[in-house]
């Protein structure tokens, strides 16, 4: 079995693209930022609970996330007008504008590592993470 190696190759990827994206998005956005940003755009108005699971992170966290997006005016924070104890999070003009750049950084830096890769063996490998995805899903679920 190749773990190891495929260990290696994979945090090496993680490491690179986590650099990329802090540097890149700075100084007005992180990568959680820019995910909470694309599920907002997905989904209009979400409750912070619900975003809790997408960033695999504490309801705490995710409050203070919430804090300094609302600062840059990413987000706005409305409660709910039937139930005052709901709070709803939707995205502003400008957390749409840093959406789409973000995404777009994103979208270059895959670009770029693929760009070695035929398209033939970038179907292949997006098949086969498709594989380990649905087998990661399967042992979660299995009791």
């Amino acid at each position: 079995m190749h773990s190891s190696e495929f260990s290696k190759i994979w945090h090496k990827i993680l490491k690179d693209y986590k650099l990329h994206m802090d540097t890149k998005l700075a100084p007005s956005l992180t990568d959680a930022q820019l995910t909470v940003l694309e599920l907002l755009q997905e989904r209009d108005v979400m409750k912070p609970s619900d975003l809790a699971p997408h960033l695999a992170t504490s309801p705490a966290a995710v409050t203070m996330l919430l804090d300094r997006m609302e600062k840059h005016d990413l987000i706005n924070r409305e409660r709910d007008s039937t139930d005052r104890r709901i709070v709803w999070v939707s995205i502003t003009d400008t957390g749409k504008m840093e959406a789409e750049r973000g995404m777009k950084i994103r979208s270059d830096f895959f670009a770029e590592a693929l760009d070695p890769i035929s398209s033939h063996n970038q179907q292949l490998l997006l098949y086969l993470m498709g594989k380990m995805v649905v087998n990661a899903k399967a042992e979660v679920s299995t009791p």
